[in-house]
């Protein structure tokens, strides 16, 4: 079976979003473009990691081109995008690896989410040259969303995604651990429960 690719370039909306209460929420990707729409679903930190890095790779292109770059240095507020996912949320698939990338030339941001496959090997090299076959196969490969942005929809992108992920449960002052509303028992009380 082919590859199924979901391009988006561009995108007239990327976002990331959730379904769900604080600590049983779900955590996706949205592009959409016209009446298109492509939802897959991550995990919270892939959520976080993605919008680090995606911060820190359009601060490296800022820094690079001496401020020349179409890139800027915060989310710009006329794009900023608070509202909800496009419904109906269908999803596609569960996202399993990740890539970012900059096209210099077109001045670009390139996020690539790829499907969950799970491998199996005999060994631990076994697995890492079945992985590797795998990420390469352009034509058999897992399903993939492709969405290209401009700087300044990299950068709304990145701060949304942030305040998403940060929109959940409030950690413990003690331990870190998230609060539920009814409290949690924390490590550092031994044990006792304490109060949101």
């Amino acid at each position: 079976m082919s590859r199924q690719v979901f391009l988006y370039d561009p995108p007239d909306r990327f976002v990331a979003g959730t379904v769900g209460l604080p600590g049983r929420r779900t955590f996706f990707l949205q592009a959409t473009a016209g009446s298109r729409t492509t939802s897959v679903a991550l995990e919270k930190t892939q959520v976080a990691a993605l919008a680090e890095r995606m911060d820190e790779l359009l601060d490296e292109v800022v820094r690079r081109s001496g401020g020349n770059a179409a890139v800027p240095a915060v989310a710009p507020t006329e794009i900023a995008d608070s509202a909800p996912l496009d419904t109906p949320i269908e999803e596609e698939f569960r996202v399993g690896t990740m890539a970012l990338a900059w096209d210099g030339e077109e001045e670009r941001m390139i996020v690539e989410a790829q499907a969950l496959v799970e491998l199996e090997a005999d060994s631990e090299e076994d697995l890492a040259e079945a992985e590797e076959r795998l990420l390469q196969d352009e034509e058999n490969g897992p399903p993939m969303l492709r969405v290209r942005l401009t700087g300044a929809q990299a950068r709304a992108f990145a701060k949304r995604a942030l305040d998403v992920v940060n929109a959940g449960r409030p950690p413990c002052p003690l331990c870190s651990l998230p609060l539920d509303p009814e409290g949690h028992v924390c490590p550092r009380q031994n044990g006792y429960r304490r109060g949101a």
